[in-house]
């Protein structure tokens, strides 16, 4: 009996510590490079050596991945729960960085998170931490004035300290992707996508057909400039 409980505290212990490392930052997969397989509104399916890895990720990173059948590189974390065990990708890596800081505020949980990073660029997360701009943390889905002001206070003395790169870095062949993505954050840009995937386009396609229109329009483009050029993008 006493064996028996012995071996039940070392199991408890080694699900905690891999939990603990899942969260903290030791994580058993870091990065994948595969083929970019699959794709829907919140996850990729990544076909490395002909093991198809789905991975969680925002929709700035989906935007980022590129064609489906094109190689492509993700930066991964572990999340490891009770009842559940998710991979999270990452275009860049300072994402994953931002990810994981934002997941040990109270109430803010994975999905909570990627819809964040889905809202703002890495860059625009650290300015608005750092001036207690909850307002723009607020953008998010899923994300109310509460918890944004948690948000912001909890990070504030941290996000200087953080990277914070509002572009560049890609993932696998769609740098340029990555770039584009990473200035959908509020204003026109955040309507455009709206505005294509309430004509129907899936949130990949729609983000992913507005960072080529605001590559080729530039950031003063206005929003119906945005959806005309997108539409065309997206439909091609």
């Amino acid at each position: 009996m006493a064996a028996s409980l012995g071996q039940d505290n070392r199991i408890a212990r080694g699900a905690d510590a891999q939990s603990r490392g899942a969260r903290g930052r030791k994580t058993m997969i870091a990065k994948l490079t595969g083929r970019l397989d699959e794709t829907g509104e919140d996850y990729a399916i990544v076909d490395v050596g002909g093991v198809g890895y789905l991975v969680h990720c925002s929709a700035r990173t989906l935007a980022a991945l590129g064609e489906i059948g094109e190689p492509c590189t993700v930066h991964t974390d572990l999340q490891v729960s009770e009842n559940d065990m998710r991979l999270l990708g990452f275009a860049q890596g300072e994402e994953r960085d931002w990810f994981r800081l934002l997941t040990g505020v109270q109430g803010v949980g994975s999905k909570v998170a990627l819809a964040i990073l889905s809202a703002l660029a890495t860059g625009e997360l650290r300015e608005a931490c750092a001036s207690g701009d909850a307002a723009s943390v607020a953008r998010a889905n899923g994300v109310g004035p509460k918890l944004a002001g948690r948000i912001v206070n909890e990070l504030k003395d941290k996000a200087g300290s953080m990277p914070g790169a509002g572009s560049g870095g890609g993932a696998g062949s769609a740098g340029a992707g990555a770039a584009g993505a990473a200035r959908i954050a509020g204003g026109a840009g955040t309507d455009a996508v709206s505005a294509l995937e309430n004509l129907g386009f899936r949130p990949v396609i729609a983000a992913g057909a507005v960072a080529r229109a605001l590559e080729e329009l530039g950031e003063g483009a206005s929003e119906a400039e945005l959806i005309r050029v997108a539409l065309k993008k997206a439909a091609g």
